[in-house]
């Protein structure tokens, strides 16, 4: 059985839903960037999508922006929050194209990979 880590953000609060329009986000799908052991992407950032984000992201091989009906997924546009691998959202911060992040929505694990400084370097409301 898959147990879901403790539901805590970076900020030590409970954790925020990061999406509850749009494409359902997460790991478990449920709109919120819960993790747990399985999670081998760390699915715990919580972004704010941008077009240049979601075109890097494309470049870079995970496109997220074109619709894949068949694993219901609608595709992503500027504007829709998901939550990002965390490795990812590091590696687009390094190419100077990170997205803006939720810090009550992002989950403390993400703190494994992400300085919390870079993550409050792109907070946003």
């Amino acid at each position: 059985m898959i147990r879901k880590d403790n539901s805590i953000n970076v900020l030590g609060e409970v954790l925020s839903p990061c999406s509850d329009e749009g494409p359902v986000t997460g790991f478990f799908r449920d709109g919120h960037c819960n993790t747990c052991a399985e999670d081998q992407g760390s699915h715990t950032v919580c972004a704010l999508m941008t077009a240049e984000f979601l075109a890097y992201s494309k470049y870079v091989g995970n496109d997220l922006s074109t619709p894949r009906p068949e694993y219901g997924f609608p595709g992503l546009r500027p504007g829709d929050q998901w939550c990002l691998c965390a490795a990812r959202f590091l590696q687009a911060h390094d190419e100077g194209c990170a997205p803006q992040v939720r810090l009550s929505a992002t989950h403390m694990s993400a703190l494994d990979i992400v300085p919390l400084a870079v993550l409050q370097a792109h907070a946003t409301a």
